[in-house]
């Protein structure tokens, strides 16, 4: 594997876990921050905003080499990072995780252009996949280490450890990766022409409402487990990394039947999966071992579809719209975070904080995900999008 890679992976490492990190501690910096866990979910959400805006950065700097756009998102992310290991109050927390956001989309759509420009002829697949790896590891490793230290130290060292992290890829990025040609300038407008059609609004769409509602639930699965499933706040670690266990198996699967299947299904499979997962969650009375399954099941079907949604959009995006057509799938994947966050805290305060009730809230829209896109499939798939 190329050194250079390696610095894309490690960036997509401490994105990945600033990005969920919060799920596992929110019990505990809603204590610190004298706020209820509702509105805790504000955390969540103002990261998720920030990702959405930072995506901007990407319009003004297409003709800077991908290598310095990289070193300017990890400087972004070492003081959001830092800024929320300090924050003495909610609000502060909340404008400091907004920062951390930023530079979470544009870094993923640059990443891309990187990993295809840097990879031997015919291995562009296998180098994104070397970035993807880097956010999953995230979400395997970090974001249950970010929990142990939230539990049994305290959560301000995981935004700590987060801030070192941004710095050493910095180093990395530094050391390691080649300077690196600027994508065709397409000119400002040049950059969105494949928005004008509608293909890639309907998988957009479908990620958007997809995660809007498996974050009804995944924003408080910390404290669902503990309420719902009976577990010790000290196990939450444990069922943080089979989560992230599940977002490993189901990238892996969903990357590969992607090349076997028709994009768009492979992806209905999976928001089926993570339906299938809200409903359980809303029917089934929870005790340790279903509240287990479920959370490797849906974190499954979350990450399943990560690797056919990425590809469509891929399509998308070819002729100087490249950068922006990787980061437009983390702001639909950011926005749904974000929203989903708020209905699930809705859920929660309408039904008197009983949390079956945000399985129930995210269910409609997993399935209106799943229409999406089979209404693609049936109209677009086997084409490209730009047609």
């Amino acid at each position: 594997m190329k050194k250079s890679l390696l610095s894309i992976a490690a960036g997509a490492f401490v994105l990945g876990a600033a990005e969920f990190v919060m799920m596992g501690i929110l019990p505990q910096t809603a204590i610190a921050m004298n706020v209820s866990i509702p509105t805790a979910g504000h955390f969540i959400s103002a990261y998720a905003i920030g990702v959405c805006v930072g995506v901007t950065m990407l319009v003004f700097g297409r003709k800077t080499s991908p290598k310095h756009l990289v070193l300017l998102f990890m400087a972004l992310a070492l003081v959001g990072n830092a800024l929320s290991a300090a924050a003495p109050n909610a609000i502060v927390l909340v404008v400091a995780r907004f920062v951390a956001g930023l530079p979470h989309g544009a870094f993923f759509g640059t990443g891309t252009v990187i990993a295809k420009a840097l990879a031997d002829k015919g291995r562009e697949g296998k180098a994104v996949s070397v970035m993807v790896t880097g956010q999953t590891l995230a979400n395997m490793l970090g974001v249950p280490a970010g929990t142990l230290l939230a539990e049994y130290l305290n959560w301000r060292l995981a935004f700590i450890i987060l801030a070192l992290g941004a710095g050493l890829t910095i180093v990395l990025t530094l050391a390691w990766m080649p300077l690196i040609a600027a994508v065709s300038d397409a000119g400002l407008a040049g950059q969105f022409r494949f928005l004008a059609k509608p293909g890639p609004w309907l998988v957009l769409g479908a990620v958007f409402v997809g995660n809007s509602g498996v974050f009804c639930w995944w924003s408080y699965v910390s404290p669902w487990l503990q309420k719902t499933g009976g577990y010790d706040s000290q196990l939450v670690p444990l069922l943080m990394m089979l989560a992230g266990f599940g977002m490993v198996v189901g990238g892996l699967a969903g990357g590969h039947l992607a090349d076997r299947w028709l994009h768009s299904v492979t992806a209905a499979v999976g928001q089926t999966i993570s339906a299938a997962g809200l409903l359980m969650v809303f029917l089934v009375p929870g005790n340790l071992a279903t509240c287990a399954l479920l959370t490797f099941w849906i974190a499954f079907g979350l990450f399943f579809i990560n690797g056919p949604q990425m590809l469509l959009m891929a399509e998308a995006g070819k002729g100087g719209g490249e950068l922006i057509g990787g980061a437009t799938v983390q702001i639909a994947f950011n926005g749904g975070n974000a929203v989903g966050s708020l209905i699930g805290g809705m859920a929660l305060n309408a039904s008197g904080m009983n949390y079956h009730a945000v399985g129930l809230a995210g269910l409609p829209f997993t399935l209106a995900a799943v229409a999406l896109l089979i209404i693609f499939a049936l109209r677009f798939e086997g084409r490209s999008l730009q047609r």
